[in-house]
């Protein structure tokens, strides 16, 4: 987009080549002039975001060099901001308004960012599309038939078009990175733990964080990615050393043994990792050092679902008991060994964020949906794999664009790197960017 990055923004600022207010106006004409047919920016708050521009300008007057001062943003629904409603999508919550605002957002404040509003989000965040019965459907910025995915697709969609360059989503099942895929633009999920969940709770709650989920920033730039995640850390995050692809260890995951992947994503895949190896990294196709990823996938869906159903026992089934939970942690514990182990032998491993590019809008119920990939009509379920190669064992993971479809559809591909390397993912997602140009 022509649209400045959030850190081209804040420089503008701090120069006197604009300000605060006339950034502020600027994205709300954006929002006004491109959202109508996308449908991304639910929540408007434009007047208490003109008098947060204002004082922004009235705090860079005074010497505030903070780096994000004056910068429009939005985030996703499902966040705390005093005084509008969080709702997750749910019919019943519509009247929930928040009294406080999340951990994420005090930060991002603090840093001078100002917020517009928030955008769209699925039913309960559970959906790899974004549409619920009070804010309608949210619709991919490349293509109006198509999902912009979930569940922060609203986010994704707002960067996509240009009306923001900055946003903050949340991802326990892809729900940043494949948005992120879809429409073309940047998400980082990080490493479980590292950044306060405070404030983004299911409405009308304040319980403990919910296990596999964390929150993390989305950009148009890495550069960008890279601070805003920086932000919201709960401590300073170990930097990357990593600054050209020389030596860089790189594994190719594009192969799955219950997910598919479309022969356009594993090529832009290949393409990415070729670039790299002509500028002296190596790249590896296979290992012995991977875990059961079969395995993987069971383990991940079961905690997935006891996660996402706040421990409901399932419709004609039984709740899991205590000895079962622990049992279930252990596994995921030994799982996340086994990847520690792996990135001694290798930097980071690039894999797809999902099989297929976007979809047409689906209404279907998840556990009857089915999507073809690769001409195989498959159960949509499965592709849940691509994105828990990371979820499941805690791992940060960059998404980043790498090409389009035949169709014109953006393609993102996942850079996995290990525990508490979230800046490798990025640093090397930036590279991957660098490279393909």
């Amino acid at each position: 987009m022509s649209e400045r990055s959030a850190l081209e923004t804040a420089a503008a600022i701090r120069s006197g080549e604009t300000t605060a207010l006339l950034e502020c106006e600027a994205a709300i004409a954006r929002i006004e002039a491109r959202d109508g047919p996308i449908n991304a920016v639910v929540v408007r708050d434009f007047d208490r975001a003109r008098h947060q521009a204002a004082e922004m300008d009235r705090r860079l007057a005074a010497g505030d060099t903070a780096p994000l001062l004056g910068v429009p943003m939005t985030i996703k629904e499902s966040y705390d901001i005093a005084g509008l409603p969080t709702t997750w999508g749910f019919e019943a919550h519509r009247g929930h308004i928040a009294q406080k605002d999340a951990v994420a957002v005090q930060r991002l404040k603090a840093a001078g960012a100002v917020f517009l509003g928030k955008t769209n989000v699925p039913v309960s965040l559970a959906d790899l599309q974004s549409v619920n019965p009070i804010y309608g459907r949210t619709n991919n910025p490349h293509d109006h038939g198509r999902v912009p995915g979930g569940s922060s697709g609203g986010s994704a969609a707002a960067l996509a078009s240009g009306m923001v360059p900055l946003e903050y989503g949340s991802d326990i099942g892809g729900s940043i990175r494949v948005p992120a895929h879809f429409c073309g633009v940047w998400g980082h999920k990080p490493t479980f733990g590292v950044l306060s969940t405070e404030g983004h709770f299911f409405p009308g709650t304040d319980g403990a964080r919910v296990v596999l989920s964390v929150i993390g920033p989305m950009a148009r730039d890495g550069a960008d990615l890279a601070l805003a995640f920086d932000l919201v850390a709960d401590v300073p995050q170990p930097r990357s050393t990593i600054e050209s692809p020389r030596g860089l260890r790189i594994l190719l995951l594009t192969e799955h043994p219950l997910a598919k992947a479309e022969p356009a994503i594993v090529a832009a895949i290949e393409n990415a990792a070729s670039r790299l190896e002509a500028a002296g990294a190596v790249v590896s196709r296979s290992t012995d050092l991977l875990p059961d990823l079969a395995k993987q996938q069971g383990d991940y869906m079961r905690m997935l679902a006891i996660a996402m159903a706040r421990g409901v026992a399932p419709e004609g089934g039984a709740a899991t008991t205590l000895p079962q939970w622990f049992d279930m942690m252990d596994t995921q514990a030994r799982n996340t060994r086994v990847w520690t182990r792996l990135f001694e032998d290798f930097d980071v491993v690039f894999a797809p964020a999902l099989g297929s590019a976007a979809f047409a809008h689906d209404d279907t119920d998840l556990r009857h949906r089915t999507l073809t990939v690769d001409g195989e009509q498959t159960a949509f379920a499965l592709q849940f794999a691509w994105p828990g190669l990371a979820t499941y064992p805690g791992l940060p993971s960059t998404s980043v664009p790498i090409g389009k479809t035949a169709e014109g559809l953006p393609i993102g591909m996942q850079v996995i790197a290990g525990l508490n390397r979230d800046h490798t993912a990025i640093a090397v997602a930036r590279l991957v960017d660098g490279a393909i140009g």
